[in-house]
């Protein structure tokens, strides 16, 4: 993590957001699962929209490098009245450094202590297992709350390999 530190989003800096998570779904790709969404697509628009409306709360944070240029970034966000780890992406070029790791924590520590839930890929070795090794859990479907479960039928409407999507949660010892 050479000089890479975590700061709040500029408002001007959505566009930088996505070139990242684009440069980060190279890997989904060499997996098998082209991401290819065109940018009018709703779930794009809805995606882009609420990492806008992140940004503007403060609740979205950036991995800068040492010329404070973003190589990494989360969006926060409530779901079901308990906090959401929205998206994390980190560029291929700075994975492997801990960067993820890093702000992972700073979504744990923002959490609470109060249960801290994602959605993710179940079957691809970055997913899930960095999660869990994080503290994460699969949290069985039928038990999740009316937003999350809304959260998983747009992903999986619009993502490849829909029924891999699960819900993730980190409950506090």
């Amino acid at each position: 993590m050479n000089g890479v530190t975590l700061r709040t989003a500029h408002v001007n800096e959505l566009g930088a957001l996505v070139a990242i998570d684009d440069d980060a779904s190279q890997l989904f790709v060499r997996a098998g699962l082209d991401i290819d969404i065109e940018q009018g697509h709703p779930f794009v628009v809805s995606e882009q929209q609420r990492w806008a409306l992140a940004i503007e709360r403060g609740l979205a944070l950036v991995a800068a490098d040492t010329g404070n240029r973003p190589v990494g970034f989360m969006i926060l966000g409530d779901v079901d009245g308990e906090p959401y780890l929205d998206q994390l992406s980190v560029r291929t070029g700075h994975m492997h450094q801990g960067i993820g790791s890093m702000l992972v924590h700073h979504a744990i520590s923002w959490s609470a202590h109060r249960p801290l839930w994602l959605t993710t890929y179940a079957h691809l070795p970055w997913n899930k297992p960095f999660y869990e090794k994080h503290g994460f859990v699969k949290h069985p479907e039928e038990e999740c709350g009316a937003e999350l479960c809304a959260i998983l039928r747009e992903q999986r409407a619009a993502l490849p390999d829909p029924m891999q999507r699960i819900a993730m949660v980190r409950r506090c010892p």
